[in-house]
């Protein structure tokens, strides 16, 4: 029997909020910002998260279906890529401190755990070139979380 996170990976079901993944993946800059339910069911880990109490937490099992899932890998590479287009497009997370920063981490750990480490890397190189392009706003502490993700 499969998960409610695996289901709403592979496209058969929904967040907890009721959307279907490619609709939170369509989501517009200002929603993405602005919401804070969506991530951890984009990017789900094994732990449990502190900003949404009914965020999913991955079992070994989903672990395992999900990286065996085509559809599932189909959709944390399209909401991967829709974040990038995110983090690109806006700069108001380069500062010293920001919500965004503890979703980077989560991006960059999901993605480990799911996608494996080349694409967790890419990701987190991405992201490291943004901050520096941007004269390296970001602290060593969060860098530090970053690099250990």
């Amino acid at each position: 029997m499969s998960s409610a996170v695996f289901d709403f990976l592979t496209g058969s079901g929904t967040d907890d909020a009721g959307r279907e993944v490619f609709d939170v993946i369509a989501m517009d800059d200002a929603a993405i910002e602005q919401g804070h339910d969506f991530i951890q069911w984009l990017f789900p880990l094994s732990e449990r998260s502190g900003a949404n109490p009914n965020a999913p937490i991955l079992t070994g099992e989903d672990v395992e279906e999900i990286r065996e899932s085509p559809a599932a890998q189909a959709s944390l590479a399209a909401a991967t890529d829709r974040l990038a287009v995110f983090y690109h497009r806006n700069g108001h997370w380069l500062t010293a401190s920001d919500h965004n920063h503890l979703r980077i981490t989560r991006i960059i750990k999901s993605l480990r755990l799911l996608r494996g480490d080349e694409l967790a890397d890419a990701f987190r190189t991405f992201i490291l070139a943004r901050v520096e392009e941007a004269g390296s706003p970001i602290g060593k502490p969060t860098l530090g979380f970053w690099s250990r993700a």
